[in-house]
């Protein structure tokens, strides 16, 4: 199986359908760090960043990634320092395997950095 981080997402809109939630909880040790939504419809990771810097800085790292795949999380900065990232298939309304990408590369960028 290749790797997700060797991956690229692809176009979405209209094409394939959002895994199951069984689906989801499946793949999910393929990105470790990661959790299902309530719904299951949604994957997401909280991560506690150094300081509100790291966190605008990380931030931008994902920036990055999500323009790089054209596939775009939902991003929530709390209390200055606390980074809930959100992501799902918009157009599908659950997970796909780009939402999965997305996740695999930020854990990539998030073990390369020092926040």
């Amino acid at each position: 199986m290749e790797s997700l981080i060797n991956k690229k997402c692809t176009p979405c809109e209209g094409a394939g359908r959002a895994f199951t939630a069984d689906e989801v909880k499946d793949r999910l040790p393929e990105i470790p760090g990661w959790s299902m939504g309530f719904d299951g419809k949604t994957i997401e990771r909280a991560m506690t960043l150094k300081n509100f810097i790291a966190c605008v800085n990380f931030i931008n790292k994902i920036k990055d990634i999500a323009e790089d795949e054209m596939h775009h999380p939902d991003l929530h900065l709390t209390g200055y320092k606390n980074l809930k990232v959100v992501l799902y298939t918009h157009a599908l309304g659950g997970v796909t395997e780009n939402d999965l990408i997305v996740a695999a590369k930020i854990n990539q960028q998030l073990m390369g950095s020092h926040v």
